[in-house]
């Protein structure tokens, strides 16, 4: 292993709203970025077609942030799918789980995510690990909560004797927040390819075209996504009205 680089990072990218702004937070920050994916079996494989466009995208957005990319690599964990009894990853009914889970939990994810991620950012020298899990507005999944990803980190840095840093940067802020945050860190240009570009939607759907982006409109991701996108357009036109 190579020193931990304290200006370098790895972004947990899988091709959605959340991890895109994440990288985007990343880009402005850190010298070096990389990116990593993972296909775990999900039925909406095909938020993993979009991470390169996307990359591609948000390089041509800035000359300092296409310095800055690195390389991106995706890891097979089509394992986690089959052992998983998830609607994200096999073809269930979408009802509430008998302990209030929803249907689309998949138990441990983020925690099998955040192991290997841990493992290539030791490896390549990366100090900082950035994913897009949220606390404050999300469907509910107990891998995204603080003190989950609070308790991996010490778990992975005493196992692997280092310091590695988890960063969540969406932790404490709504999806409307995340909109804004996307807004502010590339202006306009970067709230239009989020909304055209990146995929949220559980169920896959890139034919019918919302206003907030590709979805079902139905599903928790597209609901949450839009709700997001309502306050965050409300917000603006209220600013905007302003004396």
């Amino acid at each position: 292993m190579s020193e931990l680089d304290p200006a370098s990072c790895l972004v947990l990218f899988s091709g959605g709203q959340d991890s895109t702004t994440c990288l985007a937070w990343a880009l402005e920050r850190f010298a070096r970025v990389e990116t990593v994916g993972f296909n775990y079996g999900q039925r909406h494989a095909i938020e993993m077609e979009r991470r390169e466009p996307i990359r591609q995208r948000l390089a041509a957005l800035s000359l300092h942030w296409a310095r800055r990319l690195g390389p991106d690599r995706v890891i097979e964990l089509d394992v986690l799918g089959r052992l998983s009894a998830s609607t994200l990853t096999s073809d269930l009914p979408v009802v509430k789980r008998a302990d209030g889970l929803p249907a689309t939990f998949i138990p441990g994810r983020n925690l099998v995510f955040f192991t290997f991620a841990a493992i290539v950012a030791y490896q390549r020298g990366l100090k900082h690990i950035v994913g897009g899990m949220c606390e404050t507005d999300f469907s509910g999944y107990p891998d995204c909560r603080d003190d989950a990803i609070k308790a991996l980190q010490a778990a992975i840095n005493l196992g692997m004797a280092s310091r590695l840093v988890i960063e969540t940067p969406l932790m404490w802020i709504d999806k409307k927040d995340t909109w804004r945050m996307a807004q502010e860190l590339g202006g306009a240009a970067l709230v239009e390819l989020v909304c055209e570009e990146t995929h949220s939607c559980y169920a896959g759907d890139r034919v019918h075209r919302h206003d907030w982006g590709y979805g079902c409109g139905e599903c928790d991701a597209c609901r949450l996504r839009e709700a997001g996108w309502r306050g965050f357009v409300g917000g603006a036109a209220s600013a905007a009205a302003s004396p």
